[in-house]
């Protein structure tokens, strides 16, 4: 980060000079939000800007996916977050001369967020074509008390001569294109990107309400033409000032104003105040929204911007004391870990009830939707931050249940089959090898359900909605797999897609297995958990689910029996029983200008090759653990990473986690690198679409379970740290069965004691250990073995491999006719059965016009660099 623009600061990020070069990534830098509802920093003023965006947690359209080739099973309902009426504009006109940053001349400028306070702020000094200087103070929040709540204050002073100023505060519907500044994203320079929200050619809120009250209140109100789902947005301002002013006020179908003329004079503030509420529905009528939008407004406007500013600042002082993560003596990675966590907070604190998006509320990025990013790199965060806010977003996935088992049965199924992608509950993902046959969704529900019940304590929300989840996706499990019994009686499952989206539809994913296995063995416990502590609610859930205790048995049985995919030769876990045979990609020699693959090279291109999106294996190594040995994560790790892109953000924090406990300690501090500036940098050239949540969610992980070594495999909290070598000291609160805990890593100890809440029982390094109030303090010898080697980017195979058969490292080719093909070359084939002498690994560059004595040398090379001092530093591929 250029840090003249960005200076250091450990509670703020901070602007300190205009750039209209990069206003997508600012916009979503500056973004607030509170999980209900976002607004994206675009300037005040409406104009200099890359996307304008408002959007309300869940309030989506729909429309009729159309597939070139039909097939039974197809998802049908596009579903995409709509952009709903924008309140932020407040244009300034000083003697009818706009103010727009890009042209203004300007004394000063700074603009940043704080992270205890919750606002967006504003300060510029505009020198006026006429020689007026205008001080102009904004702020801006998404109330993290009033949920339906969005407050906007300007001040304006003239510090120099009198001028007559003019506000025009607006409500603007922009999804439909009614502002007159309104330019399409085509003409921003946004090309081709499947993980951009689709875009309507046809109106989308069709108008419902337009209302002006008590001459001080504007009200505009919606309803989606395809999903139904309404809304009303109102807004009602307040003026303080000294000078002279008139107010004109008005609304039609998609615009409604209020209009402050201002004879101003030098040295006399102006200070106005918008309060904008927002309510909405899957099909309430309007007139009621707007009833609830009036009721809202009566409450705050009547307390005030100040104490609500106050409230707002009250939760996040909560907030911190259960969630900062403190590094001692690195300053640009406070800042930077403060800024994930707050868009944690902005993302899912007041979401209530609903999902978490995988953008949150800033952007429009792949449409609103919800994955699994969430329970497996939110959730934790919430689990032991937030409890109730990770209640509320597994309690959301209950309420996704029915159309769960309706989506098992339409792929004749048992149980219930969870969307890869979705807003309404329905597969939103038209691309089935890639979405529906994610099914180790099923699993990380379970997954992230168990570990809240786990943390928390709380058995009531287990035993009265969980073990509907826990059951209907063991059914899935059961019904899905089969028995193979021709001299190996396991259980296997076929046909499905891993986390990694560059291998599809497989056979024995790795991941899915071992995640399949820990929810059947889940949904088992606690059935018979609910069996022995209340029979009554047994019976009453036997009745609901129509189980029969035959299931139970068969889950046992297929959990034991689950076919773990292990390959003697290499040593490794094979991702798919078909991986290891593939060809592996050469991305050594991609170039830069093919990343990420997926926007170049056809998907069956890369179904073909050994290359992973993101880790795959590896994310199953840290999410089940304690079913690998420190070894089995080791030689998983140097097979995959090599070949992993990272072209997904939620593969760096992921590898440093599993990097940081194998030994990899520069490498692990590298990838949290990768995921901790990943939107602050850029990094995925992709921040413009929104904020990547589950990224943000991920640092947390990286640092307390990468770093800090903290785990909590099977109920049990235990710590094993790996601190990087230049970082002195590093802290963090989590919450364990309701109270809090403390824990400190230092190079030469780790200190532990509880905050609030009753003792605790947990582990050290295999020393079991209780922590109450009186701090507890465990030497450490080492922070675990340090491996000094930085793996690189191409792959490290074995020279043996079964049947001796050769693998290539290739590149795809792109030659576009004939005359640029090289020759062929005669091929030597080894009779079938005749025993080889040791493969030979080639590194092979057949792009353009490259010929076969450039792929030899580069064969040489490859094997020179195997010979390299292992202690050299390379760079992994990120």
């Amino acid at each position: 980060m250029d840090r003249t623009r960005w200076p250091i600061d450990e509670w703020r990020l901070v602007e300190t000079a205009y750039d209209p070069e990069d206003l997508g990534l600012t916009e979503t830098l500056f973004a607030t939000g509170n999980g209900y509802l976002g607004m994206r920093g675009n300037a005040e003023e409406g104009r200099d800007t890359h996307t304008h965006g408002t959007y309300v947690n869940g309030f989506h359209e729909t429309w009729r996916i159309e597939h070139a080739e039909e097939a039974f099973g197809l998802a049908r309902d596009g579903q995409t977050l709509v952009n709903v009426p924008d309140p932020k504009t407040m244009k300034i006109y000083v003697e009818d001369e706009p103010l727009l940053l890009a042209a203004a001349d300007l004394g000063h400028y700074q603009r940043w967020v704080d992270f205890r306070d919750g606002q967006l702020h504003r300060e510029v000094i505009w020198r006026t074509n006429n020689g007026k200087r205008v001080r102009i103070r904004t702020t801006r929040m998404a109330s993290l008390t009033e949920r339906h709540l969005a407050l906007m204050t300007m001040e304006i002073e003239l510090l120099d001569g009198n001028a007559p100023i003019v506000v025009s505060s607006q409500l603007l519907n922009r999804q439909d294109g009614t502002d007159e500044y309104y330019v399409s994203s085509a003409a921003m320079g946004e090309g081709f990107d499947p993980r951009k929200a689709e875009a309507f050619n046809r109106r989308v809120l069709d108008p419902q309400a337009s209302q002006v009250c008590d001459e001080s209140r504007l009200l505009l109100g919606y309803r989606c033409r395809e999903s139904r789902m309404t809304l009303a947005v109102a807004a009602e301002h307040r003026i303080e000032t000294e000078c002279a002013h008139h107010e004109d006020i008005s609304a039609e179908d998609d615009e409604a104003k209020h209009v402050f003329r201002i004879d101003a004079e030098a040295g006399c503030p102006i200070r106005i105040e918008k309060y904008v509420s927002f309510h909405t529905s899957r099909g309430v009528p309007v007139q009621e929204l707007a009833d609830r939008c009036w009721r809202t407004l009566d409450r705050v406007v009547a307390r005030g911007a100040d104490r609500l500013q106050e409230d707002h600042r009250r939760w996040l002082d909560d907030f911190w004391d259960r969630s900062d993560v403190q590094v001692a003596g690195q300053p640009a990675v406070q800042q930077a870990v403060r800024w994930n966590l707050f868009q944690l907070a902005q993302a899912a604190g007041r979401a209530d009830g609903l999902g978490v998006p995988a953008k949150g509320v800033t952007g429009s990025g792949y449409g609103g939707h919800y994955f699994w990013d969430s329970e497996v790199y939110v959730l934790p965060f919430l689990t032991y931050t937030l409890p109730y806010a990770a209640r509320s977003a597994l309690r959301f996935r209950h309420l996704m249940l029915d159309p769960a088992r309706d989506r098992a049965a339409e792929m004749s199924q048992h149980g219930a089959t969870f969307p890869w992608r979705t807003i309404n509950g329905k597969e939103a993902s038209a691309f089935f090898a890639a979405g529906t046959a994610q099914y180790h969704i099923n699993a990380d529900i379970a997954h992230a359900l168990i570990k809240y019940v786990r943390a928390t304590g709380d058995h009531e929300f287990l035993l009265d909605e969980g073990v509907d989840m826990l059951v209907e996706t063991a059914r899935l499990w059961a019904d899905l797999g089969f028995w193979q019994l021709n001299g190996d009686k396991s259980f296997h499952i076929h046909s499905v897609t891993g986390p990694d989206e560059y291998t599809t539809v497989v056979n024995d994913n790795l991941f899915t297995n071992v995640m399949a296995r820990a929810n059947l063995f889940v949904a088992v416990e606690a059935v018979t958990e609910l069996q022995s502590s209340d029979p009554d609610g047994y019976a009453r859930a036997k009745s609901r689910l129509t189980l029969d205790e035959h299931e139970i048995e068969e889950w046992r049985r297929a959990a034991e029996d689950m076919y773990i995919p292990f390959d003697e030769v290499l040593g490794v876990h094979p991702q798919d029983s078909h991986f290891l045979e593939r060809e592996v990609w050469d991305l050594d020699n991609t170039p830069n200008d093919k990343r990420p693959l997926l926007l170049h090279y056809h998907p069956l291109v890369i179904y073909r090759f050994q290359v992973l999106k993101q880790a795959d294996v590896v994310a199953a190594m840290y999410l089940a653990g304690s079913h690998f040995s420190l070894e089995e994560k080791r030689a998983n790790f140097e097979y995959y990473d090599p070949i992993t892109t990272g072209d997904s953000t939620l593969s760096a924090v992921v590898q440093s986690i599993v990097a940081a406990e194998v030994g990899y300690h520069e490498m692990a501090l590298r990838y949290f690198y990768a995921g901790l500036f990943v939107d602050l940098d850029d990094r995925h050239g992709n921040t413009t679409e929104g904020v990547h949540v589950a990224s943000a969610g991920g640092v947390w992980s990286a640092l307390t379970g990468g770093f800090g070594g903290m785990r909590d495999h099977n109920g049990e909290l235990t710590f094993d740290p790996r601190l990087p070598e230049d970082w002195t000291e590093l802290t963090w609160p989590m919450s364990w069965h309701s109270s809090r805990l403390r824990v400190t890593v230092r190079q030469d100890e780790i200190l532990l004691r509880v905050e609030q809440g009753d003792p605790v029982t947990v582990a050290v390094r295999g020393e079991e250990m209780k922590v109450g109030e009186d701090e507890v303090r465990v030497p450490l010898d080492d922070q675990g073995e340090r491996v000094r080697e930085v793996l690189h980017s191409g792959p490290r195979l074995s020279r043996q491999r079964a049947g001796g058969r050769h693998i290539n490292a290739t590149v795809p080719h792109s030659w576009r006719d004939a005359s640029e093909r090289p020759p062929v070359q005669p091929v030597d084939v080894t009779s079938a059965g005749e025993e080889q002498d040791e493969e030979e690994i080639q590194q092979v560059v057949p792009h353009e016009h490259e010929e076969r004595e450039q792929e030899r040398e580069h064969e040489r090379a490859h094997e020179e660099r195997e010979q390299e001092d292992p202690h050299e530093e390379r760079e992994p591929q990120q």
